[in-house]
C-alpha cells in the first residue's frame, strides 16, 4: 500500500514538473507568435527614437514578427520605463533604457528589481553645441563668456534624469560658471530650438544632431569623451578644448520586465548580438555617432550599477533638485 502510494505521488510530481517545465520552454520555441512593442520612453525625432528605430528594424528582420516602436515621452523618460516595467512578462513589450534613468525622483520602479536585462545596444557621448551666431567658437570660449557675465547664458538639455541634463549640471560645476539649463521634452525639440536660435546652446547626444553639425547648421565645440567621435571627427574633445575630465557618455540598452523567461530574454539577446555584430550596423551606428556594445545581460547589468552610481554620486555631491 505504501509502495503504491510513493509510487502515485513520485509520478504526480514528474507530471507536475512536466507540466510546469516546459511551459517557459515551449514559450521561448514559439517566441516571438505576435508582433513585440518596443516603448521609447523619449519623443520621436530624438536620439533615443533613432536608435530604437534602427533596432526595432533589425530586430523585425531577425525574428520574423513586427517590433513595434511606441514613443512614450515624459518626465525625463521615467513614464515610458514605468510602463515597461508594469507590463506583463512575456517578452511581448521591451523597452530602450539610458542611463540615469533610475535617479529621478520616486520613479516608480527599481531598476535592480524590475527589469531584465537583455543587453547593451549603443554608446554615445554627449557633445556640447552652439548656435552658429553665438560668439563661442569653442568650450574654452565659452567658459571665457560665462565667467564675464554669470547667469547670462543658457543651454538646453532634456529634463533630468537624463546624462544630458547631469552633463550640463558638471559643467557647470568643473568650469565654475553659472549657466542657466533650460530643460526640453527631448533631444528632438532641444536640436529644433538650437537651429532655431531660441536657446544659444546645448548639452545633446551626437545621434540627435550629427547631420546639423555636419551641415554646419549647428557648431559643435566639444565632445564629452577622451576621445573623438568617428562620426564628427573635427569636433575636438572637451580635453582639446579645455576642460579635462569633462566626461559623459550615454548607454543605450534593452530591457524586458522583471519575470520574463530567461529563454525569452536569452533569445532577444543572442539575436541583438548578432545584429550589433554585423558590418552593416557597425556602420549605421557609426555614421549616426554610436558605438556598438554588443554583451551579455550580465554585462548590462555591471554598466548599469556603474554608470548609475556615477551618476548617483554627482546628485548626491551638487544637492541637485528635480521634479
Amino acid at each position: 500500500m505504501r509502495r503504491d502510494v510513493f509510487i502515485s505521488f513520485a509520478a504526480f510530481s514528474l507530471l507536475a514538473a512536466f507540466l510546469t517545465l516546459p511551459q517557459n520552454q515551449a514559450a521561448a520555441q514559439d517566441y516571438p507568435a505576435k508582433p513585440i512593442t518596443l516603448i521609447v520612453p523619449y519623443p520621436t525625432g530624438g536620439g533615443v527614437d533613432t536608435m530604437g528605430r534602427i533596432v526595432g528594424q533589425k530586430l523585425t528582420e531577425a525574428l520574423g514578427q513586427q517590433v513595434v516602436i511606441e514613443n512614450r515621452g515624459g518626465a525625463g523618460g521615467m513614464i515610458g520605463t514605468r510602463d515597461a516595467a508594469k507590463s506583463a512578462p512575456d517578452g511581448y513589450t521591451i523597452v530602450m533604457l539610458l542611463t540615469g534613468i533610475s535617479l529621478g525622483n520616486n520613479p516608480g520602479y527599481d531598476l535592480q528589481k524590475d527589469f531584465a536585462p537583455i543587453g547593451l545596444v549603443a554608446s554615445t557621448p554627449m557633445i556640447v553645441v552652439s548656435n552658429p551666431n553665438f560668439p563661442a567658437k569653442s568650450l574654452a570660449d565659452v567658459i571665457s563668456l560665462a565667467k564675464k557675465d554669470p547667469g547670462k547664458y543658457s543651454d538646453g538639455t532634456p529634463p533630468a534624469p537624463t546624462v544630458n541634463y547631469f552633463a550640463a549640471e558638471l559643467f557647470n560645476s568643473m568650469a565654475g560658471v553659472d549657466i542657466t539649463v533650460v530643460t526640453y521634452k527631448g533631444t528632438g525639440p532641444l536640436t529644433t530650438d538650437l537651429l532655431g536660435g531660441h536657446v544659444p546652446l546645448g548639452v545633446n547626444t551626437i545621434p540627435a544632431c550629427v547631420s546639423q553639425v555636419t551641415a554646419g547648421q549647428l557648431r559643435g565645440l566639444a565632445i564629452a569623451d577622451n576621445k573623438r567621435s568617428p562620426a564628427l571627427p573635427d569636433v575636438p574633445t572637451s580635453a582639446e578644448s579645455g576642460l579635462p575630465g569633462y566626461e559623459a557618455v550615454q548607454y543605450y540598452g534593452l530591457a524586458a520586465p522583471a519575470g520574463t523567461p530567461k529563454p525569452i530574454v536569452d533569445r532577444l539577446n543572442k539575436e541583438l548580438v548578432k545584429i550589433l555584430n554585423t558590418d552593416e550596423m557597425k556602420k549605421r551606428l557609426l555614421q549616426e555617432g554610436s558605438v556598438p556594445t554588443p554583451g551579455t545581460p550580465q554585462d548590462y547589468t555591471a554598466n548599469m550599477v556603474r554608470e548609475e552610481g556615477k551618476w548617483a554620486a554627482l546628485v548626491k555631491k551638487l544637492g541637485l533638485k528635480f521634479e
